[in-house]
Order: structure tokens, then sequence, then C-alpha cells
């Protein structure tokens, strides 16, 4: 399927969610996202969710990592295609931002070649990795200025589509996907 009909038709799945399936969804992955061995990093960037597009509830993901003691970096928009990255520490202070996704106001920034794994929003994905995100290109930008290693790990409410049809050449495919039900390995690296 192309992207833009995978998003209409992803945004228009999560909109049928309930507020304690996707709870439930989200702890889910949380929970599945104990048995990839990601775990032996130090930096670990994710975002947090946009609630109105029903994305996952990535909090549970944040107790993990905050748990298991790791450097959490948080993403913050500066521009057009822009991010900038900031440890997430106590004195963290939040302010929606234009799309109302939760930003840091500011703090410690940290350079996207010190992340050593990424958590990426997504729509919808494909068997090869591929993904389809809300369009912007942030995470593509992002993804470009980290480290060749950085382990990309896409969470998702839905299982695998069988192809995205056009892939182009900035985009950049996942090592792995966690869903509720699954978790998808697409990388030579991630064994």
């Amino acid at each position: 399927m192309l992207k833009q009909d995978l998003r209409s038709e992803y945004r228009n799945r999560r909109k049928s969610i309930s507020e304690s399936s996707l709870s439930a969804l989200s702890l889910a992955i949380a929970n599945a996202l104990l048995t990839v061995p990601i775990w032996d990093y130090g930096y670990y960037h994710i975002f947090l969710p946009i609630s109105e597009q029903k994305e996952i509830d990535t909090h549970f993901i944040l107790t993990i990592l905050q748990g298991k003691d790791k450097n959490v970096v948080l993403p913050k928009v500066t521009g057009q295609k822009s991010l900038k990255h900031y440890l997430l520490t106590d004195a963290t202070k939040f302010r929606m931002n234009q799309w109302n996704i939760p930003e840091p106001v500011d703090g410690i920034e940290v350079p996207p070649d010190r992340i050593d794994v990424v958590f990426i929003p997504l729509l919808a994905f494909d068997k090869k990795g591929n993904r389809v995100g809300y369009g912007k290109g942030f995470y593509d930008t992002f993804l470009r200025e980290c480290r060749k290693d950085v382990m990309k790990i896409g969470l998702s409410l839905f299982q695998a589509e069988d192809a995205i049809t056009d892939i182009n050449a900035y985009d950049i495919p996942l090592d792995y996907c966690i869903t509720p039900k699954k978790i998808y390995s697409f990388s030579v690296l991630a064994t």
C-alpha cells in the first residue's frame, strides 16, 4: 500500500480504540520489550505520546527505563524537520508544542551520536521494517544524525503490512518493531 493510504487507514483504526484498550496494548508492548536484547546500552531516546492521536502510552516504557537506571533522552522540535534531544532529569519541565506533544523546555542536550536506542513513533510498518509516520520527516532526519549502529525500534498497536510500496532513499528501516502480540526483527544485527 501507499504511505498516504496507510496513514489514513491507521489513523482511523486508532480512533476506534478505547482508552482502556490503548492502556492494555501499551502495557503489552512495554512487557514485550523486556525480552528484546537492548538492555545493555546507556542512552535511550523515547517519544512522549500525543494523547488525542491515541499513540502508544510510552510512560510504561519510561518507567522500565528509569527502573533500570538508564539515561532517558526526549526530543524537542526546533525547526522544520529538526529535533534537539534532552536528558530527562528530575528538573525537566515540559510544554506542549504545536502538535500537542509534550516536550522538554530545555535542559542537558544530548548529541544524536551519543544515543544507543531510539523508540520510534509510527502509524504503520511492513514486514521488511519500513515504517510510515506522520509524513513530517523528523525521525528520518534525526536517524541520519545518529550512529549507524543505533538500534531503531518501532512501537505499533497493529501487526505488519505486507509491503509499503512507495519507500524512498530517505526512509530508514527499523531493526525491530514491537506490537502487543509479536516482536518483529528486521536487522542482521538484531539477532
